[in-house]
């Protein structure tokens, strides 16, 4: 038995694939092989995901086992090798083709002769000779055409059948019966000079537009896979380091966690980090897709490869190598441009039974022709055959989804919207309602102090004194900003003797040896303590959308501390952005109910649900689901976490913690909430433009293979059709790369 714990995820590069029929042969030859737990197969990055146990298979095996199948297959190298190797490929492939077009053009000269058409166009009496059409043609259809036979054969030797199949079944069958009728021709001393109809051009031509189409779309998907490329462009080169005193210019991989970093204006922040010295604006547009520069001072987040513009820092690494936001960006989109959208599942389905019936279809029209519709003329049955089977290959319906996937999610992760996979981006436009976190979410998540109220008649400063330093240990942002707040009055915070931290509820400390309890009032309650007198104060605080801390001293009320946490100036446009996109938006908060309320006015979100503890969250997500809806969470906290993954689709926002980030389906690196309705829209175009690309390469197919049948379909234009049909595909799909959203 596999252990899930124990999984090793892989990536392989795999030649050799022609059609869906391909990938889809490969995830179940590799998903038949024990150890193996999940196989995705991209034909349009002619890629495989693999996650399996190394204790029970290894690389060699599943690389052998790639290979049996009639592939070839490597473990992905150094990126700069795979570009290099896909260079070198394409000029090769550009070369055949250019012989092919040489060899084929008399051949479609020649054409012309047999459709009579002499007295317009002159076609030289040479070119209609067989031997010279069988010269030509012969080297097109068995050494430039010999991958079609390859891969046909490794394809049945395998029990199943791909697009090779059906050219190799259309050409031979167009070659072999011009040969025959040519030897036929030559045995009964025919004249030197124009022999009988011939269907040389048909081969010959076929496999050139067969290569040409797949030249193009080669050409087209390169510009899908372009995002990664231009996120790894992104990454610096060199650092310079401070050690010992002395500067150090070094690459990049030899940057330390701990180490102190230079970082001069203009160049850019080479790792994550966090300011030590300096103050400066920093563009973080590549990273966020945010335009304007962000104000950097001492104690701020820095993130690598985004540009320092003026002004010299000295900063920190926190996150150096594979832990940077970067490398954690380039390998989400890589994910997701390599997993399967469910929608997927329709065209897998298609095109595993599409060949076999397609060969049928192509022999019952032979039939019908040769024994019916034209009896005895078999040139005429077979080309109609032929062309069923070339108008029928279904490279556009394989292509159709992964094209899309990957232009979609590498044109969200330029706008700073990072989908960890195809599902997410599928499941993302069927959101009903947008559940929000309050703090670090529709707020800044930087809360100040507003006002300590000492209800003990004491001396306000040591009120105060006792709260922060009973706060200092707490890494929450409002024990955090109670701290902040003494500190800027000038107060000296004592020793804490005990802490203790109440999740849900605040703290209870030990200081200079009076016992604290500090928080909401479930808190209080709990521990016996009368609050009426605060009830008037705590209401005044949160009609301001200020958050209330009860604080009591050995047992007694003792005072309120209040701080405000300032609205994100763009929460408003996102709420009334959302709700234009018809959701249902609510904020979900632990607050009490009149801050929350106060807080939702002030942005537009008409529903409100408050007093909620961290591990409530998760149960209200469900309670929502359970009615019928689809709910995304957007969060950004630690315990936001078990909700992120309860939702339908969790939205972590980039400016949160690890955990939060780890759990969520779609990160959006900017701390701006307008990123989820430009999330919402790069799903619904996404999915849009995935059905048109199903709709019109399943519309192709039906419309073209009867059309091919009743025999008003020549061949050569059958290839040039189907070739053209992958191409519009994929150009369909690049138009994603050009979207422009409001925020």
């Amino acid at each position: 038995m596999m252990s899930l714990h124990n999984m090793e995820r892989a990536t392989l590069q795999i030649t050799g694939m022609t059609c869906a029929a391909c990938a889809n042969r490969i995830e179940r030859g590799l998903r038949k092989l024990e150890g193996v737990n999940t196989a995705t197969v991209n034909l349009a990055l002619e890629e495989a995901m693999i996650d399996f146990d190394p204790a029970t298979v290894d690389r060699a095996r599943i690389q052998s086992h790639i290979v049996k199948l009639g592939y070839q297959a490597a473990f992905m190298p150094d990126p700069d090798d795979v570009d290099r190797e896909r260079e070198t490929a394409l000029r090769k492939q550009r070369t055949t083709l250019i012989v092919a077009t040489v060899l084929s053009f008399p051949l479609l000269w020649s054409m012309v002769g047999h459709f009579q058409l002499t007295g317009w166009i002159w076609t030289p009496a040479l070119f209609m000779n067989p031997w010279f059409q069988l010269v030509l043609a012969a080297p097109v259809q068995l050494y430039i055409g010999r991958g079609f036979y390859i891969g046909a054969y490794k394809a049945l030797r395998n029990g199943s059948a791909n697009m090779d199949v059906l050219v190799v079944l259309g050409t031979s069958a167009a070659f072999g019966y011009s040969l025959i009728v040519s030897i036929v021709w030559a045995v009964q001393a025919a004249p030197t000079h124009h022999g009988p109809a011939l269907y040389y051009e048909t081969s010959a031509i076929l496999i050139t537009l067969v290569l040409l189409g797949k030249w193009l779309e080669v050409k087209a998907k390169r510009r899908t896979s372009l995002a990664i490329k231009t996120l790894m462009g992104l990454q610096p080169k060199q650092a310079t380091v401070i050690r010992d005193g002395q500067e150090h210019v070094m690459p990049i991989d030899a940057v330390k966690l701990g180490d102190v970093v230079l970082v001069r204006p203009g160049a850019q922040i080479p790792v994550d980090g966090i300011v030590l010295e300096g103050q400066s604006a920093v563009d973080e547009s590549m990273i966020t897709g945010e335009s304007m520069p962000v104000e950097k001072r001492a104690d701020d987040a820095l993130i690598g490869a985004t540009m320092n513009q003026h002004g010299l820092l000295r900063m920190r690494a926190t996150k150096v190598g594979r832990d940077t936001a970067l490398a954690q960006i380039i390998r989400a989109v890589a994910q997701a441009q390599g997993s399967k959208a469910p929608i997927q599942r329709l065209a897998d389905v298609i095109s595993g039974i599409f060949v076999p019936v397609v060969v049928g279809i192509a022999a019952v029209t032979f039939g019908v022709w040769v024994l019916f519709a034209a009896p005895g003329d078999v040139a005429g049955a077979l080309e109609k055959a032929i062309a069923v089977l070339v108008i029928a290959c279904p490279c556009a319906l394989g292509l159709a989804t992964p094209t899309s996937i990957m232009a979609g999610s590498g044109r969200a992760a330029e706008m700073g919207i990072l989908f960890k996979g195809g599902e997410h981006l599928e499941r993302t436009y069927k959101l009903d309602a947008v559940v929000l976190d309050k703090t670090g979410t529709v707020t800044q998540g930087k809360p100040v102090l507003m006002d300590a109220v000492d209800a003990t008649q004491e001396d306000p400063a040591v009120f105060l004194r006792l709260v922060a330093s009973a706060e200092q240990g707490s890494e929450h942002p409002l024990a955090q900003a109670i701290v902040a707040g003494a500190k800027s009055r000038g107060i000296e915070l004592a020793a804490v003797d005990h802490l203790e931290a109440m999740p849900g509820f605040g703290v209870r400390a030990t200081v200079e040896g009076r016992e604290l309890f500090i928080g909401t009032r479930r808190l209080m309650q709990s521990q016996g303590i009368v609050i009426e007198a605060a009830e008037e104060m705590l209401a005044q605080q949160e009609a301001q959308g200020r958050t209330a801390m009860l604080v009591a001293m050995d047992g007694r009320y003792a005072g309120i501390v209040s701080v405000a946490d300032a609205v994100k100036e763009t929460s408003a446009e996102a709420v009334a952005r959302l709700k234009r996109m018809g959701l249902q938006v609510i904020l979900l908060t632990g607050d009490n109910t009149r801050t929350a309320k106060a807080v939702a006015a002030s942005v537009g979100i008409d529903r409100v649900i408050a007093d909620v503890l961290p591990e409530g969250k998760a149960e209200q997500v469900r309670q929502l689901q359970a009615t019928g809806m689809k709910v995304a969470m957007v969060g950004d906290g630690i315990n936001d976490a078990p909700a992120l993954v309860a939702a339908d689709i969790g939205m972590a926002m980039g400016t949160g913690t690890d955990v939060a980030l780890e759990a969520a389906d779609i990160t959006l690196m900017r701390g701006d909430l307008r990123a989820i309705a430009d999330a919402m829209t790069m799903s619904r175009r996404t999915m849009g433009n995935i059905r048109q690309n199903l709709f019109w390469a399943l519309v192709f197919n039906a419309l073209g293979i009867p059309i091919a049948a009743l025999g008003l379909l020549a061949p050569w234009v059958a290839g040039a059709a189907m070739a053209l049909s992958s191409v519009a595909v994929v150009l369909n799909a690049l138009r994603l790369q050009r979207i422009h959203l409001q925020s």
